[in-house]
C-alpha cells in the first residue's frame, strides 16, 4: 500500500471515540456481513466441509480452542428473506453446492421452460423516443402481421446465446436465501444474526481487523439518549464483507484504500417489481418457469421482465439504469405504465397484488471491481463487482465467488497461515481469475458503453460484445452517476417542466409525478387491488419498519447544494417516499418509510468531490420485508 491509503486507514482507524470506556469486544475466527447470495455460498462452503469432517484440526477455533470455528453473521434487514427480487439464473455454481437440489424444495422456484425476447412499442405515443426510432415503430406498424407485431410488441426470433438461461432456476431470492440460512444454521457451526447493522470496519496497522456494530439508543442524528448502548467491536482473524453495493462496510473499505486505477462505481440501475397472484380462472395463464425479457418501454431506456413462478405468482418489472438522462425517474409510475402494457395486461389484469419491492443494482461489472481482499478481509459478490452485465446475471456469479473464499479460507486454515493480502490473493485470488465469473466479466467489461450516447447505440455495442464475446465492443468512458443526471433540456422541455410545476403546486403531488403527466402519459386508473397507490403498496406489499433507536443513515452532507439543485431526482428515484420536500424546499428524510433500496446514493446530481454525492448512505435498520420478493 502506498503512503496515502496507509493515512487514510489510519486515521479511518482512530474515528469514533464515543464510548470507548463501556464498548465490549468479543472476539470470532471469522466474522461476516450482510447475507445474500454470495454469503449464502461462502458459509454453505465452510459448512459442507465442516459435515464432511467434524474432526479436521482446521476447523478449531483459535479464539475459543477445544470448540469449533466462531463464525458469526451480521445482517441488517429484521428478516434473512428480505430480499426484493424475483431471478432467473443459470444456477452453476448453486447447483455445484447442491447438486441434489430440486426446484420444489424452495418455495416460488421452477425450472426455466421457455425464453423469451420483446421489443414493445409504446401504445401511448408518451415516451422519449428519438426519430429513428419512431420511425422503426412505424414501419413496424406498417407490417405488423408479416412482422408478427402483436399487442403492440415485436418478438425477437431469436435469443442470442450469451442471453439463455435454459437449464437454470426461476427463483424468489427471498424464499432462497431463507432456504440457504436454514440448510446453515442447522448444522450448528454458524450463527447468523438478523437486524444487527455493521456501521464501521476496524482497522489497525493497514489491516482490517473485525468489524463495529452500529450503535443504539440514539436520535436520528445519532446522538447518545439514556438509553445509549455503544455498538459492539467483533474482532476477528478475517472479516468477510458480503453487503451488497450500497452496504456500509463496502463504501468505507473503498473510501480507505480507493480503487484499483481505471475502477469506480459508475453504472447502477434500480430494479422494483410486483408480485402478482392470478385466479385460478385467468383468462391466458402462464406456465411457471415462463420468462420474459423486454426493451422499449415504458421509455426506450428502461429494461422489463416477467416471470411465472409456481402457484400462479407472477413477478413483473422494471430496471431504471443510472444512463437514464432524465431527472424524472418515477420509478413506480413507470412500473404501473409497464405492467399495463397490452403484451403484460393481458395475462396479470385479472391478478392481486401481492408483493413489491425494489433494490438497486451495482451495474459496473468489472470495471466497478474493488481490491477483492486485504490484510484481513475478503469481499464477495455483488458489491466485488461480480455481476456480468451482459447476461443480466448477477446472483449465481456471487453466489460463486463465495464458494471460492470459502474453499480458499479452507485452504489456508488447514495450511496454518494467516488471513494476509498476499495469502488471500494466491488462492481467492487465484480461483477468481480462473473461473468462469472472472471469463464472463471480461466480456462483459464494455458490453455497456455505447449507452452514453444512446439507445440504439448501447443495444449495438451489448450485441456486438455477447456475439463476440467480448473481443468487439463500443468503448466509451462512464461518467460519474451525478454527471449521467445532467443534461441541458429544450424549450419544449423546459416549458414542460414549468406546466408539471404549476400542476404539483396545485394538487400537491410530487414535482416529478407531474412532469410524466405533463408529458402526456395517462393518470393511473387505480382499483384499489393491482393498481395501488405507492404509498398502499407499501402496506401491501410486505411490511416497511425501522427498529427505534438507530440513527439516520441517509443523510445530506451540505444542505447548500440540495438549496442549489433543481432535479431533486433523489426524491423521484426514492422507492419508499421516505424523501420528500419540506416547507423550505429542501429535502427530508424519513426513516421509518425506508426500504433501503440505495437509489437516493446514485440519484443525487450534485456532487462533493469527482466521484461521491451530496448524499451519504450509512448503516441502518430496518427495510422492506417480504419473503415473497
Amino acid at each position: 500500500m502506498n503512503a496515502g491509503v496507509e493515512a487514510a486507514m489510519h486515521a479511518l482507524s482512530q474515528a469514533d471515540g464515543v464510548g470507548e470506556d463501556i464498548r465490549q469486544t468479543v472476539n470470532v475466527d471469522i466474522a461476516c456481513v450482510g447475507f445474500g447470495p454470495a454469503m449464502g455460498g461462502f458459509l454453505t462452503t465452510l459448512v459442507n466441509a465442516w459435515n464432511e469432517n467434524p474432526a479436521d484440526p482446521a476447523f478449531e477455533s483459535s479464539v475459543a480452542p477445544g470448540l469449533p470455528l466462531q463464525v458469526l453473521c451480521y445482517e441488517r434487514a429484521d428478516d434473512l428473506a428480505a430480499a426484493v427480487s424475483g431471478v432467473v439464473t443459470r444456477a452453476r455454481g448453486i447447483r455445484a453446492s447442491f447438486p441434489d437440489l430440486k426446484p420444489e424444495d424452495i418455495p416460488m422456484s421452477a425450472p426455466v421452460r421457455q425464453e423469451r425476447i420483446f421489443y414493445l412499442l409504446d401504445p401511448i405515443g408518451a415516451s422519449r423516443r428519438t426519430f429513428g426510432l419512431r420511425a422503426a415503430d412505424a414501419a413496424l406498424r406498417s407490417f405488423g402481421r408479416i412482422a408478427g407485431v402483436k399487442d403492440h410488441a415485436f418478438e425477437l426470433p431469436w435469443t442470442p446465446g450469451f442471453l439463455h438461461k435454459s437449464g437454470g432456476l426461476l427463483l424468489s431470492l427471498g424464499q432462497f436465501n431463507q432456504w440457504v440460512a436454514s440448510q446453515i444454521m442447522a448444522s450448528g457451526l454458524v450463527q447468523i444474526w438478523p437486524g444487527t447493522p455493521v456501521s464501521d470496519p476496524l482497522i489497525a496497522d493497514c489491516a482490517v481487523t473485525g468489524i463495529r456494530l452500529a450503535d443504539q439508543g440514539v436520535d436520528k442524528r445519532g446522538t447518545p439518549s439514556e438509553n445509549y448502548m455503544p455498538g459492539m467491536d467483533v474482532q476477528a482473524r478475517l472479516t468477510v464483507v458480503g453487503d451488497g453495493p450500497v452496504g456500509a462496510i463496502g463504501q468505507r473499505i473503498d473510501s480507505a484504500l480507493g480503487m484499483p486505477k481505471g475502477h469506480a462505481h459508475r453504472e447502477w440501475a434500480l430494479g422494483m417489481k410486483f408480485v402478482i397472484e392470478l385466479p385460478e380462472s385467468a383468462e391466458h395463464p402462464l406456465e411457471p418457469g415462463t420468462v420474459w425479457h423486454t426493451l422499449g418501454f415504458p421509455e426506450p431506456e428502461i429494461f422489463g421482465f416477467l416471470y411465472a413462478h409456481p402457484d400462479r405468482l407472477v413477478s413483473v418489472g422494471i430496471f431504471v439504469p443510472s444512463w437514464m438522462h432524465d431527472p424524472a425517474r418515477t420509478s413506480y409510475r413507470y412500473l404501473q405504465h409497464f405492467i399495463q402494457h397490452p403484451l403484460v395486461w393481458r395475462h396479470i389484469k385479472e391478478g392481486t397484488l401481492r408483493s413489491w419491492g425494489a433494490k438497486s443494482l451495482e451495474e459496473s461489472g468489472r470495471q466497478g471491481e474493488p481490491w477483492i481482499c486485504g490484510n484481513g478481509f475478503a469481499r464477495i459478490g455483488e458489491g466485488s463487482g461480480s455481476t456480468n452485465v451482459l447476461t443480466n446475471s448477477g446472483v449465481d456469479e456471487a453466489w460463486t465467488t463465495g464458494v471460492q473464499l470459502g474453499e480458499s479460507v479452507i485452504e489456508i486454515l488447514r495450511s496454518g497461515k494467516p488471513f494476509t493480502e498476499g495469502n488471500l490473493a494466491e488462492t481467492y485470488g487465484a480461483r477468481r481469475r480462473a473461473s468462469w465469473v472472472e471469463r464472463g466479466a471480461q466480456e462483459a467489461e464494455h458490453a455497456r458503453g455505447g449507452f452514453q450516447h444512446g439507445f440504439t447505440r448501447g443495444m449495438i455495442g451489448m450485441a456486438l460484445a455477447g456475439l463476440s464475446r467480448g473481443r468487439i465492443a463500443l468503448h466509451g468512458e462512464l461518467p460519474a452517476p451525478w454527471m449521467q443526471l445532467r443534461g441541458t433540456p429544450g424549450k419544449k422541455e423546459i416549458l414542460t417542466r414549468r406546466m408539471a410545476a404549476q400542476v404539483a403546486m396545485e394538487d400537491g403531488r410530487p414535482i416529478h409525478d407531474a412532469l410524466l403527466t405533463a408529458r402526456g402519459w395517462p393518470e393511473i386508473p387505480f382499483d384499489g387491488r393491482l393498481l395501488v397507490t405507492h404509498q398502499d403498496a407499501l402496506l401491501m406489499g410486505g411490511k416497511v419498519q425501522a427498529t427505534p433507536g438507530f440513527a439516520d443513515h441517509v443523510l445530506f452532507r451540505d444542505p447548500r447544494l440540495c438549496a442549489a439543485c433543481e432535479d431533486k431526482t433523489c426524491v423521484a428515484m426514492c422507492s419508499g417516499q421516505a424523501i420528500t420536500l419540506g416547507a423550505d424546499g429542501l429535502p427530508v428524510f424519513e426513516r421509518e418509510k425506508c426500504i433501503h433500496c440505495g437509489a437516493c446514493l446514485w440519484n443525487c446530481s450534485q456532487p462533493v468531490d469527482g466521484e461521491h454525492t451530496n448524499i451519504e448512505f450509512r448503516a441502518g435498520s430496518g427495510g422492506l420485508h417480504s419473503a415473497e420478493n
